[in-house]
């Protein structure tokens, strides 16, 4: 899209520049979209005096806020071709300015394009602290905040350069898919490194690296075969949010007036007892004082929030979404976003960051939740994380066992999967960038094992933390600094280098031989990525379960018990049957289980493919 300035003296009389550049979002269109109709904002110094004129696009609508710098322009683009299309801005029939608005081709199939789903194995990244590929955009003069690495919460300059360079590396861990914590601009004076305090949704931040770097990304994920998920932010942007410094209308964001903090009572969305002022709270509340609420019931603000999301998926060739704070925002207007975007690509794949701690409270957020409609509810949201899973991992592994306690916790938080709709499409996971690092909580390898094993082999879609396979650890309590530290070996003069064999240190290769072992089985291992599940109650803390897909037939032993375990084959024979052998997937041996049992090591997982 280009905007062209006349050099007419049209507008000297109205105060509006002749020499300033008008910004129109989104910058541009594609045919054949299912959403054809789309809503230009158009931004300009008292742009709204002017009246938008279209010899080729049919203007639905023309709207004016109370901020004369706005003009927000209702297209229809069905049926027209790829190309370039003049709108006219006019004065008393005078052209003062002319956006020559582009409509471009779609990528052959986009409309059906595949989302990750349960045969995916996701990698998450923070990419200012995994690699930095391009040390010439650690800072930038269009941004406030510096590199500084000898600042923990500071930029360290990693950048999309540095995943593109690792990808390989990532691939080779038995990865399929990478979610990225967002990359857009944020322009905050500090604490930018997070991005989600984001400061312009259509620019990538330059200290990342430029639009098409992201692109690039995609085409070189594509490549490899593997995915590339969109750390989404429907809820809030930053202060710095080039909108929000100069806002279309009072209710683009919610106002108390000015800052409301919320209280973070999410459970207030469904709940029947809720009182007005604590629904609006949670609902309405700023997420912190550096990131405003955007208003989701304001029709501009969801018309805006759904049209970057599709012009991401268009630009960039996206793969999903994954969407913070999912649940604090408006529900119906979250729905209708969501419903939106999966309307555009039916095949996709959403999944929302809906931290509660009930099964119940967490199922009635994924779609067609009968949970939900029992409120006439539908969130319309494909996926959501697996919360009560995560609480139970980080119990479960270290304490003793008994009536309530270890491995039990495991099995209890599956026996409510039948409130899920969808079970085998929810994301399953041990940690993340807002957590505990699973290491730090358990610093033993063997620990590692067995909760990196059940995540690879139970329903749903497992997610990993970067830096967890070479035996990362960080301490939520010293901060979030702390869990997001640098991946060794990203930065030129690392001492210790974790991506190439010859340079890593200690466990790091014991750490990813593991990973590597168990994430590319299970790759090809159709029985865990869409098999029935089947579980027996604890015994003496160990875990048994197993996967079935149809003649392919998975057994997962995970002992927890710090002590040798007997474990005789009786109370599985149901599913065992007349199994002879077994092909152990960790150490690559066979194992006869014809005597009707197995001696476990202690805290020792297998994967045994019965035969």
């Amino acid at each position: 899209m280009r905007i062209y300035l006349l050099k007419a003296l049209l507008l000297l009389w109205t105060g509006v520049a002749c020499s300033q550049q008008l910004k129109v979002e989104p910058p541009n269109w594609w045919v054949g979209m299912h959403r054809s109709e789309i809503q230009l904002l158009v931004y300009g110094e008292e742009i709204s005096a002017l009246e938008p004129v279209s010899e080729q696009l049919t203007i639905v609508a023309t709207e004016r806020t109370e901020n004369p710098n706005y003009l927000f322009i209702t297209l229809e683009t069905k049926g027209l071709q790829p190309g370039t299309y003049p709108i006219v801005l006019e004065q008393e029939g005078k052209q003062v300015y002319t956006v020559d608005y582009e409509l471009r081709s779609r990528r052959e199939g986009s409309a059906g394009r595949k989302g990750f789903d349960s045969s995916d194995l996701i990698y998450l990244i923070m990419p200012d602290r995994f690699a930095n590929g391009d040390p010439g955009n650690d800072s930038h003069p269009d941004l406030i905040e510096r590199a500084n690495r000898n600042l923990p919460g500071g930029r360290h300059g990693g950048d999309i350069q540095g995943i593109i360079d690792h990808l390989d590396y990532i691939k080779e861990l038995g990865a399929t898919a990478i979610w990225s914590t967002p990359l857009c601009e944020d322009n905050d004076t500090v604490y930018s490194y997070h991005t989600y305090a984001q400061s312009d949704v259509y620019q990538i931040d330059k200290r990342y690296g430029t639009n098409e770097d992201y692109r690039r990304l995609a085409a070189e994920l594509h490549k490899r075969d593997m995915k590339l998920i969109k750390d989404y932010v429907t809820n809030h942007w930053g202060l710095q949010h080039w909108i929000i410094q100069d806002l279309p209308e009072y209710d683009w964001i919610h106002q108390f007036p000015g800052y409301g903090q919320t209280n973070y009572r999410m459970t207030t969305q469904m709940d029947p007892h809720a009182s007005q002022i604590d629904t609006r709270y949670n609902e309405d509340g700023w997420f912190v004082k550096s990131m405003p609420d955007l208003n989701q019931r304001n029709p501009k603000v969801l018309n805006y929030l759904v049209q970057n999301a599709i012009w991401w998926v268009e630009y960039a060739d996206l793969d999903g979404f994954r969407v913070d704070t999912y649940s604090y925002g408006n529900k119906e207007g979250m729905a209708a976003w969501t419903k939106a975007v999966m309307d555009e690509y039916p095949n996709f794949n959403i999944v929302g960051e809906v931290w509660m701690h009930d099964q119940a409270q967490n199922a009635y957020w994924q779609k067609d939740s009968k949970l939900g409609a029992i409120q006439n509810f539908n969130s319309h949201l494909p996926s959501v994380m697996d919360f009560t899973l995560h609480n139970a991992i980080t119990e479960a592994f270290g304490e003793e066992a008994a009536w309530n306690k270890g491995m039990i916790r495991v099995y209890e938080n599956f026996v409510n999967d039948f409130l899920y709709p969808d079970i085998n499409n929810i994301l399953v996971f041990a940690e993340n960038h807002d957590t505990m690092r699973i290491n730090e909580l358990y610093p033993e390898f063997e620990d590692y094992n067995l909760i990196m094993t059940l995540l690879a082999t139970t329903r749903g879609i497992p997610q990993i933390y970067y830096g967890s396979e070479i035996g990362m650890m960080g301490d939520k309590a010293k901060g979030d600094a702390d869990i997001r530290r640098d991946f060794p070996g990203g930065w030129a003069g690392d001492k210790n280098n974790a991506f190439t064999p010859d340079t890593r240190k200690g466990k790091q290769s014991a750490y990813l031989f593991f990973s590597q072992v168990l994430f590319n089985w299970r790759k090809t291992a159709e029985a865990v990525h869409k098999g029935e599940m089947i579980h027996f109650v604890p015994w003496e803390d160990v875990y048994v379960y197993f996967r079935i897909y149809n003649e392919e037939k998975v057994m997962v032993i995970l002992n927890n018990n710090p002590d040798v375990v007997r474990l005789d084959f009786d109370r599985f024979a149901e599913v065992m049957k007349r199994a002879t052998v077994g092909e152990e997937v960790l150490t690559g041996s066979t194992v006869d289980l014809t005597e009707g049992y197995l001696m476990l090591k202690g805290k020792t997982p297998m994967i045994l493919e019965l035969k």
